[in-house]
C-alpha cells in the first residue's frame, strides 16, 4: 500500500503528465453540468460532448426539459447509452429543482444525490466542479489507477477508494488529484493496455512492476 507521502507524490507526477487536467464534460453552468453528468453515466465525455450542444441549445432550464415528452427528450438523447432511463431521471431531477430549489441546483452533496439519477459520484463532480467544494469523485478510472497503484486495496468497493484517497491527500488538492486520476487513467493508464513500460510511476505502482516482471519473463 502506498503511503501518504507516496501516494502525494503519485498525484504530483500526474499533474506533471497531465497540466491541463480538468472537467471534459462541456457546460456553461451548474445546470447543464449536472445534467452532463447524469449522462455520463457508464458513457464516454467524449459522447456526451456530441450530443450536449444541440441539447442545451432546446433546454436551457428545468422547465424547457419538462415542456416536452419523454419520448421527445428520449429521442434528442438516444445515441447516449441507457437513454430511456436518463430521460426520466432527468426529467424527475428537473421537477425536483423546480418544487425544492427555485429551479437552481443545490450545491450541497446530501441535497443532490436526492435527485433523480444522481449518486456519490455525480454529486462530488457538481460540487467540485460547479461550486468549488473540495470533493474526490471515483469513476471508473480513479478506482482503477487507486487500485492498480496500491493507494487502496483490490478488494475496496468505491465508497471505501474515496476515503482512501480523501485521507492520503490534503483536502486542498482533492479536486486535482480526481481530474489528474482521470486523465491518467483514461490517456496512459487505460483498462486494457495500460503504458507501463514508460510510465513514471511503474517503480511505484504494484501492478506496473508484476506485469513489466512478466513481460521479461515472457
Amino acid at each position: 500500500m502506498l503511503s501518504k507521502k507516496a501516494t502525494i507524490h503519485a498525484i504530483e507526477v500526474m499533474g506533471e503528465l497531465f497540466p491541463e487536467a480538468e472537467c471534459e464534460l462541456i457546460h456553461k453552468n451548474p445546470f447543464e453540468l449536472l445534467i452532463a453528468v447524469v449522462l455520463s453515466a457508464q458513457c464516454t465525455d467524449a459522447l456526451v460532448n456530441r450530443v450536449t450542444p444541440a441539447l442545451f441549445e432546446k433546454y436551457q432550464t428545468p422547465e424547457d426539459y419538462l415542456s416536452v415528452s419523454v419520448e421527445e427528450l428520449e429521442q434528442d438523447i438516444r445515441s447516449i447509452g441507457l437513454f430511456r432511463s436518463k430521460a426520466k431521471n432527468i426529467q424527475k431531477l428537473s421537477q425536483s429543482l423546480i418544487d425544492n430549489y427555485d429551479g437552481e441546483v443545490p450545491k450541497t452533496r446530501d441535497e443532490l444525490v436526492e435527485l433523480a439519477g444522481v449518486g456519490r459520484k455525480t454529486a462530488n463532480v457538481v460540487t467540485s466542479v460547479a461550486f468549488g467544494v473540495p470533493a474526490i469523485a471515483v469513476d471508473t478510472h480513479v478506482e482503477r489507477v487507486s487500485k492498480r497503484l496500491g493507494i487502496c486495496r483490490w478488494k475496496d468497493n468505491v465508497k471505501i477508494v474515496e476515503e482512501t484517497l480523501m485521507k492520503k491527500l490534503p483536502e486542498d488538492v482533492w479536486s486535482d488529484a480526481h481530474h489528474r486520476l482521470i486523465f491518467f487513467g483514461r490517456y496512459h493508464c487505460k483498462a486494457q493496455s495500460p503504458q507501463c513500460p514508460t510510465c513514471p510511476l511503474v517503480d511505484e505502482c504494484r501492478e506496473g512492476k508484476k506485469r513489466m516482471k512478466e513481460r521479461l519473463i515472457g
